[in-house]
């Protein structure tokens, strides 16, 4: 799976989704996730928000920062070149990545017609765990959901998504790293930053 695909179905499936089944031994991984998943739908149906673009968008960069920890997936993506770029390359991409994510987030939003997403269990190991989920689209098809989490402090947040079996950051670093070691981390900075403009 490319990774536009990949991405758009990740936040599609997490912004877009109603949580069904409640397994009697969930943590509480599972429950933050499905709670912030309530909270996407919540404003999707707020008819004030609805009516007021621009404050919904907001309202829906909130959650998302509540959900995904948009520096980690920035490091993991990059791997190995994290550690050799300059900090203000390393800020620059974090905030060309998220700006990234975000945007494909809004505009598969704009596509909202009740699909929804099965909480099917979660694996906890100390402050990682993997909240393994459904997304059910329409006609019946579902699609595996893995959501691999890391504790910060007291919230769970996102660092990868794996959609049928592939990793969304391991697309990013096959890609990154790829842009990188033809050309440099400034090529990859550039490539970002057109797909921002």
């Amino acid at each position: 799976m490319r990774p536009d695909r990949c991405v758009v179905a990740l936040l599609g499936a997490l912004a877009l989704s109603v949580s069904l089944s409640r397994p009697a031994a969930a943590g509480e991984p599972t429950e933050q996730l499905r709670g912030r998943i309530d909270h996407v739908v919540a404003i999707l149906d707020n008819g004030e928000l609805r009516a007021n673009p621009g404050a919904r968008r907001e309202a829906l960069r909130g959650v998302a920062a509540e959900i995904f920890d948009f520096t980690e997936i920035t490091r993991r993506s990059l791997g190995q070149h994290w550690h050799t770029m300059a900090v203000a390359d390393r800020d620059e991409l974090v905030r060309l990545l998220t700006s990234l994510l975000e945007r494909s987030y809004m505009s598969r939003i704009e596509q909202y017609s009740g699909e929804r997403i099965a909480f099917v269990g979660e694996a906890v190991d100390g402050d990682h765990a993997t909240v393994r989920t459904r997304f059910l689209g329409k006609g019946g098809t579902e699609i595996p959901v893995d959501y691999r989490v890391a504790r910060v402090g007291d919230r769970w947040l996102a660092y990868d998504v794996s959609i049928e079996g592939v990793s969304l950051v391991a697309s990013y670093r096959a890609q990154f790293n790829k842009i990188i070691q033809t050309s440099s981390t400034h090529v990859l900075v550039e490539r970002l930053r057109a797909k921002q403009e």
